[in-house]
């Protein structure tokens, strides 16, 4: 599938950096490097505007090794881009560790996934099927 992209930043465009890849690393799109104090949340513009043919969405994640090496994740997660979205793509990010971090210009700071949905319509009724687990949830079924 070929997806219609604005490049609005000098970064390269989101790429997979593995053939087994499901998510692109975005970058940060920044004139001066932006400081997060602990817990300090920001949104971080990214320069790419995408166009998104309908019934698929571009999924907003955390990467693993920025949250485990220093504590830097993204909130609203996965952060959902529609896609009657034209809009800059920008990632809300936030500190959880406990000293400043910076993000710089370049810096891969989220990756995104894209993928395909269905548009439902409700069917009221008044009784639902039945099932083993039935209403069970919120660890109902055990924690080991």
């Amino acid at each position: 599938m070929k997806v219609k992209i604005v490049n609005h930043s000098s970064n390269e465009l989101p790429h997979y950096e593995t053939s087994g890849s499901a998510g692109m690393d975005i970058r940060a799109n920044l004139d001066t490097p932006i400081q997060l104090s602990p817990l300090e949340r920001k949104l971080i513009p990214t320069g790419i505007h995408i166009e998104l043919p309908v019934g698929y969405e571009a999924q907003i994640r955390p990467r693993s090794g920025l949250s485990f090496k220093r504590g830097l994740t993204c909130i609203n997660t996965p952060g959902t881009i529609d896609s009657d979205y034209r809009g800059e793509i920008k990632v809300i990010m936030i500190n959880l560790s406990q000293e400043i971090q910076e993000i710089c210009h370049g810096e891969r700071i989220a990756q995104m996934v894209i993928a395909q949905y269905e548009t439902v319509e409700w069917n009221p009724v008044d009784t639902l099927g039945t099932t083993e687990r039935g209403a069970g949830g919120f660890g109902s079924t055990g924690t080991k």
